[in-house]
């Protein structure tokens, strides 16, 4: 059976998008989400109350912005790889801020994805830059290590990897495994930020994280796992990180937007990590 485009990774698209025209103070400038999405998915969510109103917006918004702020900092003291797992439609290559002129992007996704965006930046005019690396990768087939091997990319030098909106769609024991394989693929001094739900417990106290998890599995593409944050520590470190930070999505809201201008309103199920390789 071929595997569809996610359509959550397109609603995340037009998400950023949202909020850069309509937020009245943004917190990230992504012009490009609208572009890149195909028109009848568009059309779909041509009501922006749809989007606005989904208890995954905050989290989208949140975690976008907090990860470009640690690539900023982590490219100040010397990263220059940045890799981009499950890239889906994410624009940062687009928009390519000068912090980000000196790095090399690479990014990792499913055939099927790559080949949807790759064809939507042709069709819209848009090129990026000799420094994005195109990746296509079936991960249930092929270990990252064995990905990146085909590419450019030099294992020895330190990196910056995201990894958001995709741990809850994959079983425990894959996410063990992907940051086992992420911790062997990069140098010691590398960071990883990446997103998780505490879902068992906002499936038991939150009807909105029930009724998201409801969406998205209508779509086919269902919450399988979460993490917990009383143990992310030790599974981290049992996978080869050490532990730098674990924010909900309010507390990144506070540091980022205290005052709240935008009226996001996140659960507070939704979690994000940042995480080294220590040098050993």
């Amino acid at each position: 059976m071929t595997m569809a485009v996610s359509r959550t990774a397109l609603a995340t698209s037009l998400m950023r998008a949202l909020h850069t025209r309509l937020d009245p103070k943004p917190l990230i400038a992504d012009p490009y989400g609208e572009q890149l999405v195909p028109e009848p998915i568009r059309e779909a969510y041509q009501d922006p109350s749809i989007l606005r109103s989904s208890p995954a917006y905050a989290g989208v918004i949140l975690r976008t912005r907090y990860t470009e702020d640690a690539l900023q900092t982590a490219v100040a003291n010397g990263v220059r790889q940045y890799l981009i797992l499950g890239a889906g439609f994410d624009s940062f290559a687009l928009r390519l801020p000068a912090f980000a002129r000196d790095l090399q992007i690479y990014e990792l996704d499913h055939p099927v994805t790559q080949e949807l965006k790759r064809q939507r930046l042709e069709e819209c005019g848009l090129s990026l830059p000799p420094s994005v690396h195109w990746l296509a990768a079936d991960l249930a087939q092929e270990e990252i290590p064995a990905a990146l091997a085909r590419s450019s990319f030099d294992p020895a030098l330190r990196s910056f990897v995201s990894w958001l909106g995709v741990t809850m769609y994959l079983t425990r024991a894959a996410n063990l495994a992907a940051l086992r394989a992420i911790a062997q693929a990069v140098a010691p001094g590398s960071e990883l930020v990446f997103t998780y739900f505490d879902l068992e417990r906002g499936i038991h106290e939150s009807e909105r994280v029930r009724a998201l998890s409801a969406r998205v599995a209508a779509l086919g593409e269902p919450f399988q796992s979460g993490f917990d944050p009383a143990t992310i520590r030790a599974d981290l470190d049992a996978c080869g990180w050490t532990l730098r930070e674990d924010l909900t999505d309010r507390e990144v809201l506070a540091r980022l937007d205290d005052a709240d201008r935008n009226s996001l309103d996140p659960g507070g199920f939704s979690h994000v990590v940042r995480a080294a390789v220590d040098f050993r």
